[in-house]
């Protein structure tokens, strides 16, 4: 067996006094040949040596040799065989120190380099070099000869407890970090659900029941303004569900506004489609059909709105009739396509131009914004659950003209604003303008209201017009004309 001196792990040095070396003399590193850069662990090596010492000491490692054991170690090739590298670092007499005591071990930085060296009661001369045994194997008994630093049971003991309290403080700041993440309450995420719902079961994303309605007819002459209106509305672009289980629904001749609200069951007879179309208007039938349609729906998605139905029938008809044009252009946003301008409702005669609108009597004055709207709300790339969210703060706004009991359609309303507010918070956290953006798009509703009811009533002014016009279009409107 080897013998080798075993030095008292806190008395050894690291470094050797300054003043017993020619510092003009080239330094070689014991270990490998390259040029060293002071004492390290008790011997002269180079700053890779010594890396590679404590970083093996530190981890307790045990290599072996791949080969015979004797390998020789160069600057090139001490990477090759940690395990005689090892080996020579304990031959030169390198020896692992007590961490406390060790500036090697704390700082990782040559002593006699920068002039510096331990106090001289800490100075050991370095031990006899291990003799290789008949073998030549010398590395077991070099290894096991070099003394570990052990810890006491107190010293672990704090480790361990620091360990701990890092541990508990970074539970503690994650904590703090999901109470402020936002989220929803479970009565908001209740009406989300509530409302998307109810959109499912009004809007036929099929769009089977346009069928029912008087046929879409584009033939006949288009004015030169009605080209024009067209060319200058494609222009904008550069600028700027669950469908039915039941039969499809219309608006009985004798039944009135008040008494669909108040008997809406999804039940009625199809629109006359025996009338005489008018030339000029070719269009205004088939869309007097598919607005009062709308408005059947907007109605029935009104009476799912958490809380609606709690409102007087006064305020519930007030709300629907200012309200309902400005709902039927949100939902219209679902079908409209921002590379041709138009309104796909599933098979091409129910793909509507401008040019079909304008056969319907409507003018630049309304199109023209309400095309561009149509574009800003389809770039927000609205999510579902904020849609149905912002037709049902559109339908509750306390300020609507007939509105009676204000306070408590504005309670209504201002509980679906925090629950949008809420949801952009956990859906969009860098989209801090969303909600902004959104209700922008409500003022902009309100102006196009105005325009779209204003033309129709001067359509239900000429009696070859309004007689295209259904009841319920004349009610919400315009003006009842016998």
């Amino acid at each position: 067996m080897l013998k080798t001196s075993v030095m008292d792990p806190t008395v050894v040095s690291t470094s050797t006094p300054p003043d017993e070396f020619d510092r003009n003399v080239p330094r070689i590193c014991g270990v490998c040949g390259d040029r060293a850069t002071g004492f390290h662990f008790n011997a002269m090596t180079c700053e890779g040596c010594k890396g590679f010492f404590r970083r093996s000491m530190k981890r307790k490692a045990t290599f072996t040799c791949p080969f015979n054991g004797s390998c020789t170690i160069t600057k090139d090739n001490r990477r090759h065989c940690q395990a005689c590298r090892l080996k020579r670092c304990v031959d030169i007499g390198m020896m692992k120190v007590d961490i406390g005591m060790s500036k090697e071990f704390k700082y990782g930085r040559p002593l006699l380099s920068k002039g510096l060296s331990l106090p001289a009661e800490c100075s050991h001369p370095p031990p006899p070099l291990p003799t290789p045994n008949a073998s030549g194997d010398t590395m077991s008994g070099g290894i096991d000869a070099v003394p570990y630093f052990i810890l006491t049971d107190e010293e672990v003991q704090r480790k361990k407890d620091l360990i701990q309290r890092r541990k508990e403080e970074e539970a503690q700041r994650e904590a703090e970090r999901e109470a402020r993440r936002p989220r929803l309450t479970e009565e908001q995420s209740q009406v989300i659900a509530t409302l998307v719902e109810a959109h499912h079961k009004t809007y036929d994303d099929s769009y089977s029941d346009f069928h029912h309605f008087r046929p879409p007819v584009r033939e006949g002459p288009v004015t030169r303004s009605a080209s024009r209106r067209s060319a200058s509305l494609r222009s904008l672009s550069d600028a700027s569900s669950n469908s039915f289980s039941h039969s499809p629904e219309s608006v009985d001749t004798k039944m009135n506004f008040s008494n669909l609200l108040m008997m809406y069951q999804g039940q009625g007879s199809s629109p006359d489609s025996s009338e005489e179309d008018n030339s000029s208007l070719s269009m205004l039938p088939h869309l007097a059909d598919l607005v009062s349609y709308s408005i059947q729906k907007v109605i029935g998605f009104a009476k799912m709105i958490p809380g609606f139905r709690e409102l007087t029938a006064e305020d519930q008809i007030a709300l629907l009739k200012s309200s309902a044009i400005e709902v039927i252009m949100l939902r219209s946003n679902q079908s409209f396509s921002l590379e041709d301008m138009s309104w796909t409702c599933g098979s091409p005669d129910f793909k509507y131009q401008i040019s079909d609108v304008t056969k319907a009597g409507h003018t630049l004055e309304l199109l023209e914004p309400l095309v561009k709207f149509q574009v800003g709300l389809k770039k927000l790339n609205l999510q579902e659950e904020e849609h149905v969210l912002l037709m049902a703060i559109c339908l509750l706004s306390p300020d609507r003209p007939g509105v009676q009991d204000h306070t408590r359609i504005e309670a209504l309303q201002d509980q679906l604003s925090e629950t949008l507010q809420a949801y952009i918070q956990l859906h969009h956290p860098g989209g801090q303008l969303l909600y902004a953006k959104m209700i922008q798009k409500l003022a902009d509703l309100r102006s196009l209201n105005e325009e779209h009811s204003k033309q129709y009533r001067s359509l239900s002014f000429q009696p070859e017009h309004s007689m295209q016009l259904t009841p319920l279009v004349l009610e919400v409107f315009g003006s009842e004309v016998s």
